[in-house]
């Protein structure tokens, strides 16, 4: 397993380095009862989540989707390439997804709204 993550200036991609801090974690939460909520949530209860998975339990195909809305709200959502080849695409690789515990536990610290 690879997990992905935000190039450096020491990798030589030409990305340029900030001198400025990050900002501060300060997610906004999603609606209430949305798929990006429901995510959330198994994600803040330490779930790592594939398509299949999120599929099974919200009958949605669209995780990707609501991973870009959460990423989008402020939440550090990590993507894990997983390679899963098969013999029509030898090169394919599957996406798992995680929110490190730290942002739990912040995000609670926070706000107090319950998982």
């Amino acid at each position: 397993m690879r997990k992905t993550h935000a190039p450096t200036a020491t990798q030589g991609n030409g990305e340029q380095l900030s001198f400025l801090p990050p900002p501060p974690f300060s997610p906004s939460w999603p609606t209430r009862n949305t798929l990006a909520d429901r995510a959330l949530g198994m994600f803040m209860n330490g779930d790592m989540l594939d398509h299949p998975d999120f599929e099974s339990s919200t009958q949605s195909w669209r995780l990707g989707a609501v991973v870009f809305t959460l990423r989008a709200l402020g939440w550090p959502i990590e993507t894990i390439e997983i390679p899963s080849p098969t013999d029509q695409c030898p090169d394919r690789v599957v996406a798992l997804y995680r929110l490190d515990a730290k942002y739990t536990a912040q995000a609670l610290a926070m706000n107090g709204r319950a998982k």
